[in-house]
Formats: C-alpha cells, sequence, structure tokens
C-alpha cells in the first residue's frame, strides 16, 4: 500500500515485523520492558517506549488479531512484573516446585486477558482505520488498567503513571492522578507514532501540532511540581517504626509468638516517649481480644503525648458478616484512638474465593490468616496526639482512588505491611515505590512501617526522607509534617481522565470518523 494523499488512513498491509514469530516475541518483550520502568530499576523513559513498539506491532494487523496481541503484551508485563507471586506460591505455600510454576503462569496469563479485551474492544471500535486506532490508543489502555483495578477485587499493580515517581511527569500526578500520567504516556507513544506517519506524507504542519501537544505535558509537569497543592504544618512529629525482620516461617507458628512480642518491645525501648510509635502488620500475631496484658503492657509505658500504632488482628462480632469474623487491623494505643479493618483483602492471602472448592487442595490455599472479613466502607482515620492518621494496610495502598477519597479531611497517611511474603524479589520495592505515587498525588507525608523492608518516611512530593534497607532489624526515627487541604485529584479522583477516554470513544469510533 503507497502513502501518497490518496490513501485512505486504513491500517497499512506491511508491517516492520513481517514475521509472526518476531511480532509475537516483540509484543512480549514490550509488555516485560515495562517492568523496567518501575522500582528497583527506575528507568521510566522505557514507558513510551514499550507502547510505541506495541504500536509498531498492532498498528498495520487485523483488527481479528488485536486480541491475541494485547495478551501477549499483558503476558510480557505481568509474567516479569509480577512474577514474584511465585515466592508466596512456593516457599511460604508449601506448595511443589511445577504446581507453583503452573500457578504462577496461570496467574499472569489470567491478568493479560485485560490488555487482551482492552486490545478485543479497540479493534472493535476502530476497525482497521489506523487513525482511529492512534486516536483511541490511551482511551482504550487506561480503562484497561481501570477494569483490573476493579473487576474481581482487582489488582491495581504495574500502572505505568507510578514509574514517574522520579520521572518528569511527577507534577501532574496531583492534579491527575497515576492514570491521568498513565494516559498522557500512552497519548505521547501515538503521537511519536503520528508524527512520524504525518512526516512522511508530508504534513508538516499537522505533525508540527501533534508533536507540541504531546510535549506539552512533559514541558509543563516540571513547573507544577513546585506547586505545594496542600499547606504543610510547621510543627513536626517525631516518629519511631520498628522493622522487626521476622522470618515468614515463624510468623504464625505458636511457639515463636512470645519472641516476636518480646523483640518488639524491646526495640521499643528507647522510643516510648516519641509522639508516633509505629509497629508492622500484625506485629502482635494474635487477635486483640487475647492481646489485653501486651496492650495493657503498652500503655503502662507509653508518655503522656505519645501513640503507638500496631497491626494486630481483630476477633468479635461484625454486622456486616452476620456474626463472629476476624479482621486485619490497625490501632492505636495511648494519646490516641481507634480502630481500622482492612477493606480491600488480598485473595488467597486473606480469603480464599471459592473456599467450599479450593480449601485443602494444596498448602497455598490453607495460608496462615487466610479467612479474614472485608471491613466496613467510610472508616474514620485513627486519632494520634490531635492528629488524623488515615491508615491502610498492605495491600489497600495500591489503589489509588480509594486512597484518595479516604484521605480527604485527614492529616498524615500511615501504611503497613508485611512484604515477608516475597523475599528478595521486586515486589516489596514495587510496593514501596506505589505508596510514593499516593503521597504525591494527595500532596501528604506518609509513614510506611514494614515487617523486614521497606520501612520508610515519605514526604509529600512522594520523596523518601529516611528508610531502612530490607532485610534488618531497626528502628527508623525521623520527622514527619500534618497537611491540611486537598489536591485536585483528591476531589475528583479519577473521573476526568475517565471521562475523556469516554468521550474519546463515542467520537472516534467508526461510525463517526469514517475511514476516508
Amino acid at each position: 500500500m503507497s502513502l501518497d494523499d490518496s490513501t485512505p488512513p486504513i491500517a497499512p498491509t506491511r508491517s516492520l515485523f513481517p514475521n509472526r514469530w518476531l511480532s509475537m516475541a516483540t509484543l512480549v518483550v514490550a509488555g516485560a520492558l515495562q517492568t523496567l520502568t518501575f522500582s528497583p530499576f527506575h528507568l521510566w523513559w522505557l514507558g513510551p517506549v514499550s507502547l510505541l513498539l506495541t504500536l509498531l506491532v498492532t498498528i498495520p494487523l487485523p483488527a481479528k488479531k488485536l486480541f491475541a496481541a494485547g495478551w501477549l503484551t499483558g503476558l510480557g508485563l505481568f509474567g516479569s512484573g509480577a512474577s514474584w507471586v511465585y515466592i508466596s506460591i512456593s516457599e511460604y505455600g508449601n506448595t511443589p516446585i511445577p504446581v507453583a510454576v503452573l500457578l504462577t503462569v496461570a496467574f499472569a496469563a489470567g491478568l493479560a486477558l485485560f490488555p487482551a479485551l482492552a486490545f478485543w474492544f479497540w479493534g472493535k471500535l476502530a476497525k482497521d482505520s489506523a487513525v482511529r486506532r492512534l486516536i483511541l490508543f490511551p482511551a482504550i489502555w487506561i480503562l484497561g488498567d481501570w477494569l483490573r483495578g476493579w473487576l474481581l477485587t482487582g489488582f491495581p499493580w504495574l500502572y505505568l503513571g507510578t514509574a514517574h515517581t522520579d520521572g518528569p511527569l511527577a507534577g501532574l500526578a496531583p492534579v491527575v492522578g497515576v492514570h491521568g500520567l498513565t494516559f498522557w504516556i500512552a497519548a505521547s507513544s501515538a503521537a511519536i507514532f503520528a508524527t512520524t506517519w504525518l512526516i512522511a506524507r508530508r504534513h508538516h504542519i499537522s505533525a508540527g501540532i501533534v508533536a507540541v501537544a504531546a510535549l506539552t505535558p512533559w514541558l509543563a509537569a516540571p513547573a507544577l511540581n513546585r506547586v505545594d497543592w496542600t499547606d504543610i504544618n510547621a510543627e513536626p512529629i517525631s516518629v519511631a517504626a520498628m522493622q522487626g525482620n521476622i522470618p515468614q516461617q515463624i510468623k504464625w507458628d505458636p511457639e515463636f509468638l512470645k519472641d516476636q512480642i518480646v523483640a518488639y518491645l524491646g526495640m521499643t525501648e528507647s522510643y516510648w516517649d516519641t509522639d508516633l510509635i509505629l509497629w508492622p502488620e500484625t506485629a502482635i500475631p494474635i487477635p486483640q481480644d487475647q492481646a489485653g496484658k501486651i496492650i495493657d503492657h503498652i500503655e503502662e509505658n507509653l508518655g503522656e503525648e505519645s501513640t503507638l500504632i500496631t497491626g494486630i488482628p481483630w476477633y468479635g462480632f461484625s454486622e456486616r458478616a452476620g456474626g463472629f469474623t476476624y479482621h486485619n487491623s490497625i490501632m492505636a494505643i495511648g494519646n490516641g484512638e481507634g480502630i481500622y479493618h482492612k477493606q480491600k483483602l488480598v485473595p488467597f492471602g486473606e480469603y480464599v474465593p471459592l473456599e467450599g472448592i479450593l480449601r485443602g487442595l494444596i498448602g497455598f490455599f490453607d495460608l496462615p490468616m487466610s479467612s479474614f472479613t472485608r471491613g466496613p466502607e467510610n472508616q474514620a482515620p485513627l486519632q494520634a496526639n490531635g492528629a488524623r492518621v488515615m491508615p491502610f494496610i498492605c495491600y489497600e495502598v495500591a489503589y489509588p482512588d480509594f486512597l484518595a477519597r479516604n484521605a480527604v479531611n485527614t492529616d498524615l497517611l500511615l501504611t503497613i505491611s508485611n512484604d515477608g511474603w516475597f523475599g528478595d524479589s521486586v515486589g516489596p520495592l514495587q510496593h514501596l515505590q506505589i505508596a510514593r505515587m499516593r503521597a504525591l498525588e494527595t500532596g501528604r507525608y506518609m509513614i510506611r512501617g514494614t515487617n523486614n523492608g521497606v520501612t520508610a518516611i515519605i514526604d509529600n512530593k512522594g520523596q523518601i526522607t529516611a528508610h531502612i534497607p530490607q532485610f534488618e532489624r531497626e528502628v527508623l526515627t525521623g520527622e514527619v509534617f500534618t497537611a491540611s487541604g486537598s489536591t485536585p485529584y483528591m476531589v475528583t479522583a479519577s473521573w476526568p481522565v475517565l471521562t475523556l477516554a469516554l468521550i474519546l470513544i463515542v467520537f472516534v469510533r467508526e461510525r463517526v470518523i469514517p475511514e476516508s
């Protein structure tokens, strides 16, 4: 097909990757490149490169082949970026290696269905028009991400925008959130493709307009990063966070429960007068109704102006569950009050879908404390020395809109986790970067307490001011500052970018823009 001015804007029949296997391999590599944009690699610039590679393969493809193309791209992304799930399945789930490998592959293949469905929808909307495909690409990518973060409790991990905690688009995060950043990355990749195509067709003015539009967010974001969207209180709050580095193999062993409590009490010995003391997720590994003596001991030793916040399982009657149940919880002790029950539970780790069928099949379906009940919505923040502290437990910090909504009318963010399930993989470091993005989006300090790393203090710009390396038993000390007010993203959440995506779909589908 020639590319002269009389050529209709339909997808070209010739591809840069005419070999079928080369095309398939390129899509898998393109997906895997996205993993390198995240921590610990921080190669954010590979995000647009990855999506441009994807476009180079998919734009010439017939619409009926886009489902498979999306699945291969997703397989590369999740097969590399979420492979850390193997460690929890194999090492801590007592699952035979062949079965653990099979489950890990099935996990990645299942997640890859989300971009596959998005690309299928892309083909249905754009048909074989390259123009429509390019315009719709960022909208389709974003809707695929959003669906993945919502359906069946969601997997809100590996969003491309997260890579920009240290990238040039960081200044846009408090305005449009992580989905907005991802939208602009996808739009930039489509714009690069369109610009080169327009230049080849000698449409230099159109190419210039597209290039300027694509570059504008990248040039404006650094200036926005200097804007303070929230008011930071000048009065510091002293913090001491304990990283116990308890081996995951003994975490729930009754013979070692006392040793764990003694370890955390010993680490806290010199810090009882700190304003805010933090123990990580399930640092007290017995339900609160059995931990009365431990809680009393903490209250007796705390300074008058000190608050200790700790992760602890909760057992009691729940109206939501219609009976007595367990919650994965966090509570404030001392000069503070409140208890928070985790709302976003991890499938298989904290509850087992299809429990009646799967329980007992393999060790992974019988992990300790995998019978938690989801906590109620709209829970009040914890109170600590007069500050309203909104807590999030482990996986919850990955949900951008959920966190932004709950951060409204609070002063400080706090998250606790036990990333010991994932060993020395990239999972815990990705988790830390996700927490940084949430602090950046909300313009609030965040304290992150973990069992074995990375325990950290994150400022209102998403930057780490102090941390403890992984796999060390240590106490992190530092200061945080409360914040008031809301960022634009906290007010709107992701609705503006999702609405923009829907508008593009409505006005750029086949019936609106004809092939000629």
